[in-house]
């Protein structure tokens, strides 16, 4: 393996060989071509967007506006990607960018900053991110590091709905969190801020931007901390290295304070709402479902046309088994918004419920199309076995299991179950050795997640004279997941230990312990 690894990195060099970063005109490494950036980026845009709370859909003259500054910063970048800009609904205040110029900034980032030109300093930075490689460089570590030019199949992680994603949305989940190094920092402040100046706006609001940040990480406020601050850390010497920025370009520039504050004033009318719905949502997690009611309706009275309030009251109302009150709440939420996966979700299970077979159905397999999840996988998968399709029902619960969640489990379970019988030999390791005495001893390991019987090996060896002889030996008790067991197929001594080389094991049987 580490021989193909070693081949499939020097490959990747001598076919892409080094490349020229279009902002800061040094060479690097390119094993990730501008067509491979662009595929990649817009393939990730929308499973990045839907993880982390789908698109802000109530003021879209607030999403006009942010591209069009990010458009007017773009158009003085060093490099003309397809660049795109949205608004995440997403109270966490972060921004990322993702190859190929597929750019979000949340709603609680939006609802911190003072001026068009601090937005235009955090968008000039993300740019930079996109233009200058940063992300590109970030896979093609993982390349170097992994031995893999697919990118399928890297472990998400943090907060939202990126646990549960699944097929290849785990990826879009890795770019939004990667951690940038300081040099990556360093020069996206310091191109962004070049944007910024011949876009017309003051460079010197990116140092205002970066003291608040300081002051703001001081406070260890953990939705800062677990949002621009994880991927973007602010430090005092980020602040005096803007300084000296600005210090060598022009000192003129718009600043757009009161344009901006009107364009965010639906915003902070309804930033109290947003604050009910992420305070209810945890009191939800808690269990406590009757102020999670509370917050919930006290945020729509602010607010009756965000669906996610509308959503919140649906969870309530299902974890209290009250399915149909449960199922309004949910049809107001897709009615308001219909490009968002986690209505759909909710109410497909809630459907589920409620018998509705096909509804249920139509609605997990819309979700899956916005973000495949391992929830919604797994739940068709138990449709389909229940319905007696049980090829559909293995393949659904594959891609479920891809997941490390608590549905991801049970779809692991579900798949080994139902495969394993007729399959064993896929789900069992065996390896073969010689004991003290030079007899053959065989080692069988359950790595799945359930306990196996009743395992039968097929033990196939050449004797002295090359014919191949064949042993099945019986495997007694239980092999629990995670565990091993050995058994002496009476093979022996053995003289000549090369012999193993030419000996194969293979689990011919096994049963599953119900």
């Amino acid at each position: 393996m580490r021989k193909l690894f070693i081949l499939l990195a020097l490959c990747s060099i001598t076919l892409y060989g080094c490349a020229v970063n279009p902002v800061t005109g040094k060479k690097q490494l390119g094993l990730v071509t501008e067509s491979q950036e662009l595929q990649i980026g817009s393939q990730q845009y929308m499973p990045s967007r839907q993880m982390q709370g789908g698109d802000y859909v109530l003021d879209q003259a607030l999403t006009k506006y942010v591209n069009d500054v990010g458009q007017r910063l773009a158009a003085v970048s060093d490099r003309k990607l397809p660049y795109e800009f949205v608004v995440i609904n997403n109270s966490v205040p972060n921004a990322w960018a993702l190859p190929g110029g597929k750019i979000a900034v949340n709603r609680g980032l939006l609802t911190e900053l003072n001026s068009e030109a601090e937005l235009a300093a955090v968008l000039g930075h993300e740019i930079v991110h996109a233009a200058a490689r940063h992300g590109a460089q970030g896979l093609e570590r993982g390349i170097l590091l992994q031995g893999a030019v697919a990118m399928a199949g890297i472990a998400a992680r943090g907060s939202n709905y990126e646990d549960i994603a699944v097929r290849g949305a785990e990826t879009a989940a890795t770019l939004i969190n990667q951690k940038y190094g300081r040099n990556a920092e360093h020069e996206s402040d310091l191109y962004g801020m070049k944007y910024m100046s011949l876009a017309g706006y003051d460079p010197g609001a990116a140092i205002s931007l970066q003291e608040v940040f300081v002051r703001l990480s001081k406070d260890r406020d953990t939705d800062w901390l677990s949002g621009l601050f994880a991927s973007h850390p602010p430090s005092q010497e980020r602040v005096e290295a803007n300084r000296a920025t600005a210090r060598t370009l022009p000192e003129s520039g718009e600043l757009g304070v009161q344009r901006y504050q009107d364009k965010i004033a639906h915003l902070k009318k309804t930033k109290d709402a947003y604050k009910a719905l992420d305070t209810g949502s945890k009191s939800l997690d808690e269990g406590e479902t009757k102020e999670a009611l509370v917050l919930a309706q006290q945020a729509i009275q602010n607010e009756p046309n965000e669906g996610r309030f509308h959503a919140l009251i649906g969870d309530v109302y299902m974890k209290q088994q009250q399915y149909q009150k449960a199922l309004t709440n949910y049809d107001r939420a897709v009615e308001l918004n219909s490009e968002f996966f986690y209505f759909y979700l909710q109410r497909g299970l809630n459907k589920q419920k409620l018998g509705d077979r096909q509804g249920a159905r139509n609605d997990l397999e819309r979700s899956t199309k916005l973000l495949p999840t391992a929830t919604a996988l797994n739940a068709l998968g138990n449709m389909s076995l229940a319905s007696g399709n049980r090829q559909e029902a293995l393949q659904y619960y594959k891609d479920a299991a891809s997941s490390n969640s608590e549905p991801g489990r049970q779809a692991a379970q579900s798949f080994v179950k139902l495969d394993l019988p007729g399959n064993p030999d896929r789900h069992l390791n065996t390896s073969a050795s010689l004991n003290k005495e030079r007899f053959v001893i065989v080692r069988i390991t359950n790595p799945t997640p359930v306990p196996v019987r009743d395992v039968n090996v097929l033990i196939r060896y050449p004797d002295s004279q090359g014919k191949v002889l064949e042993v099945i030996k019986d495997v007694s008790g239980i092999i629990s997941p995670g565990k091993s067991t050995i058994v002496q197929p009476g093979i022996g001594p053995v003289e000549d230990p090369e012999m193993l080389k030419y000996m194969s094991v293979n689990v011919i049987r096994a049963n599953v312990v119900e």
